[in-house]
């Protein structure tokens, strides 16, 4: 058998590589895999994603090595370097066995320094933490409580010491606050990249990776890692020992408790989507592998369904939709766009796979929302192009709120049509956006910047996600004859939609031109509401019979959802 050795960062001067034997036909994402070795693959190999690049000096793109030839997904000046997808690349037959492949990772600059949103509405709770600690002066030791439950007992008195965390598990990003649960107060917040989405970028791809025991140890113990990890980031910058963290919440959509829980996530990806876990629960932080208190406690806030999570509830409280009059709609633009609808306090809920194009996934120049990611975009009436990056770096690629933003500017001028083709406008439009539009491998692309830009393939995956999206509020909408007109006001949640703006998101069909005027972005809701949870036992209690409330309304079964969708993907 073939032996692969996979060097690090482009360079045979740091450490030694990591060998593995191979069959051949093996993927060299396979090979990776086995080796121990990271390679990203955020569509977990489905060929989709265009980002676990490899470089093989031994291989070629042409001749023999057809077998490795992805042409259509790299650039000319990658083809000339001989880097390919790892997961579309197999090792050859015929070699000899004492034959070394070479392999180079590639690191990709959007890995740190991804930009997360660890802010939002907050809702004004009473302090009222279930972690209570109880003075026992006969004894000279200290009882931790939850509820009326013991936790455990502390030698002497520190009655006058209690923390908690709140962990934000989204998709993609991380963020981890840390509350002094006798003064309520937030200490410090800290965010971080998902360590699972390096394997699998979406929630589908994620349940299909986690459905296996290799799979799930690998999701499980990368989340693990990454929020102690964190943890030791809040104790260093608060200078509190970690032991005197009793409780921690995990707000999350339903695979990602699943995961951070080491629960088999396969129900969910099959009929009838019925969770394992539901919330509303306790689970041991120590079983769960947490540098936290010996016998600290992790609340997993209730689940409404398998595709409207802890996420959702922890934003429906935040937001206080059940005491506002009228019609409210809360949307979490994500990968999973949750969504639910509030008629004078009467909860909806949905969910519609929007898929890994809002964070930059499965587009060609597509990356996280890191330094150097084109974040705003707009054209200028006569027709000059104007783009503003993340921390004001040189463009490396296009993130998400970006990717809208050029969209929504390229349909207001014409340069996309109402059917998504790029190019195929009817009037005439300005000279400089004209001179923007070439041909590459004979398909037309806009020209963003010298080395950037935006490809018929790109535009058709926005338009997948944002019809997705539409089409979920429609049904919604639908299911409770209200017409959009009709919407008091519109919320959008989540990290990533906190940088969005709404006028990109009507100029491409997101959201119904009535919209217009009625949008509030309320940051990371999923946070502050699980800090509300946190703070205030209470509003556990109050949240859960919310839940048990909610009308959930499963778009697969509704009907002519097929013909609303395919209707939403016009701009």
């Amino acid at each position: 058998m073939p032996t692969v050795r996979f060097w690090p960062a482009n360079t045979t001067n740091a450490a030694a590589p990591v060998c593995l034997e191979v069959h051949e036909s093996t993927t060299v994402l396979a090979a990776a895999r086995a080796a121990g070795v990271l390679v990203e693959s955020p569509c977990n190999g489905a060929g989709t994603c265009n980002k676990c690049k490899v470089r093989i000096p031994a291989f070629s793109h042409s001749g023999d090595n057809d077998q490795h030839s992805c042409h259509h997904t790299l650039t000319p000046d990658e083809i000339s370097q001989n880097i390919f997808l790892s997961c579309m690349t197999q090792i050859p037959g015929g070699l000899d066995n004492a034959q070394f492949i070479d392999i180079y990772l590639i690191d990709r600059q959007d890995k740190n320094d991804v930009q997360v949103v660890s802010q939002g509405r907050h809702l004004a709770v009473a302090l009222e933490p279930a972690i209570t600690k109880q003075y026992v002066s006969d004894r000279n030791e200290t009882l931790v409580l939850s509820g009326t439950a013991i936790l455990g007992t502390e030698s002497g008195n520190t009655a006058g010491i209690s923390h908690g965390l709140v962990v934000d598990i989204g998709t993609t990003t991380l963020v981890a606050a840390l509350f002094d649960l006798t003064t309520g107060r937030e200490l410090a917040a800290i965010s971080a990249l998902n360590p699972q989405s390096l394997h699998a970028q979406d929630v589908l791809s994620r349940i299909k990776l986690g459905s296996t025991a290799e799979g799930l140890s690998v999701l499980y113990t990368g989340i693990t890692g990454a929020i102690n990890a964190m943890i030791d980031d809040l104790v260093e910058q608060t200078g509190i020992c970690p032991q005197t963290i009793y409780e921690i919440v995990f707000s999350g959509n339903t695979c990602m408790l699943h995961l951070a829980t080491g629960t088999d996530p396969a129900p969910l990806g099959k009929y009838p989507y019925t969770p394992v876990l539901w919330g509303n629960s306790y689970h041991s932080a120590a079983c769960l592998g947490l540098n936290a208190a010996p016998f600290a406690q992790v609340y997993l806030p209730p689940i409404i369904s398998a595709y409207v999570g802890a996420d959702i509830t922890a934003g429906i409280l935040a937001a206080d939709l059940v005491n506002l009059k009228g019609v409210t709609l809360f949307v979490d633009i994500g990968t999973n766009g949750e969504m639910a609808l509030a008629v004078d306090g009467r909860l909806s809920v949905t969910s519609t796979a929007a898929g890994p194009a809002f964070e930059g996934m499965n587009i060609t120049y597509g990356m996280r929302a890191a330094p150097g990611a084109i974040e705003k975009f707009r054209i200028a009436p006569n027709g000059e192009v104007e783009y503003k990056t993340i921390a004001d770096n040189p463009v490396t690629g296009i993130c998400g709120s970006g990717l809208l933003d050029i969209a929504g500017e390229l349909v207001r001028t014409g340069i996309i049509n109402k059917n998504g083709k790029l190019g195929g406008w009817e009037n005439d439009i300005p000279a400089p956006l004209k001179e923007r539009l070439h041909k590459d491998n004979g398909k037309t692309v806009f020209i963003i910047d010298q080395a950037i830009h935006l490809s018929q393939k790109d535009i058709r995956q926005v338009q997948l996600a944002k019809g997705a999206i539409r089409a979920g509020i429609e049904c919604l909408l639908a299911d409770r004859s209200i017409a959009p007109a009709s919407v008091e006001r519109v919320f959008i949640a989540g990290s990533f939609g906190f940088h969005l703006n709404a006028n990109s998101l009507i100029n491409i069909g997101m959201l119904p031109k009535p919209f217009h005027n009625k949008i509030s972005f309320l940051g990371n809701t999923a946070k502050t509401g699980g800090q509300a949870i946190l703070l205030n036992q209470t509003a556990r209690k109050t949240i859960a019979g919310l839940v048990k409330d909610a009308e959930v309304l499963e778009l697969a079964t509704f009907t002519d959802f097929d013909k609303t969708f395919v209707k939403c993907l016009n701009f």
